[in-house]
């Protein structure tokens, strides 16, 4: 099971595996996909994160639609309603919730994140409602900074129930939220320091991004 990202980065990822010999090895009929968040537009956007994955990968491989976990558009079942499609999406993942998942969310294998420059991962940006959300799993985010202004966003909470989380990054522009991520920023301030797995949190990065990285995360010289 992997939660996806959208953004630049997450849809190259997508593009790259698709040119990749390994995009064959893997049984996509098993292969439960989410999203971390997603753009609330119409269906079929450009904009919208599983238009654009749908595109880089998912359009080319074989999955299974059912295990295909799309967010609801604005265009959809609930109309213009964001609040009404996180509350879709979360009872979605409490119902593929298991027993031994302790909670309303599906223990995903692998989350994968972007983060922005201001350190948001999928839309919980710093200091918003949804970085001092604790209960709900799914939110709605209004006003977002960056556009477009509503989307639809997992928790903090809820990432924190990936075994492994991945954050993936490039451009200097970014090594200042990477630093201070791994410098013991609060997630309030810096969300991306709150993106954490249950078994592993690796960061992924170009060497721009890893400019500013804390000495004790740099290899020692040859």
């Amino acid at each position: 099971s992997v939660v996806l990202t959208g953004g630049r980065t997450g849809t190259a990822v997508l593009e790259h595996l698709n040119r990749n010999g390994a995009r064959d090895a893997v049984d996509w009929s098993r292969v439960d996909l989410y999203w971390g968040d997603e753009r609330f537009l119409p269906s079929g956007h450009p904009e919208r994160n599983e238009t654009q994955a749908r595109a880089a990968l998912l359009d080319h491989v074989p999955v299974d639609p059912s295990r295909v976990h799309v967010m609801e558009p604005s265009d959809g079942k609930f109309g213009d309603d964001p609040e009404a499609a996180a509350e879709a999406y979360a009872s979605l993942l409490a119902s593929l919730a298991r027993p031994e998942d302790h909670g309303d969310v599906p223990t995903f294998d692998v989350c994968m994140l972007g983060v922005g420059e201001e350190g948001h991962v999928a839309s919980v940006f710093p200091a918003s409602p949804a970085v001092y959300e604790k209960e709900r799993t799914v939110v709605a985010v209004r006003n977002c900074p960056k556009p477009p202004p509503t989307r639809v966003s997992l928790t903090l909470s809820s990432v924190r129930c990936a075994q492994e989380v991945w954050l993936m990054t490039t451009g200097e522009a970014k090594a200042a939220a990477v630093a201070m991520a791994l410098s013991g920023a609060g997630e309030v301030q810096l969300p991306a320091a709150g993106a954490t797995g249950r078994r592993r949190t690796l960061w992924l990065l170009d060497t721009a991004a890893a400019s500013a990285v804390p000495a004790l995360f740099k290899p020692p010289l040859a």
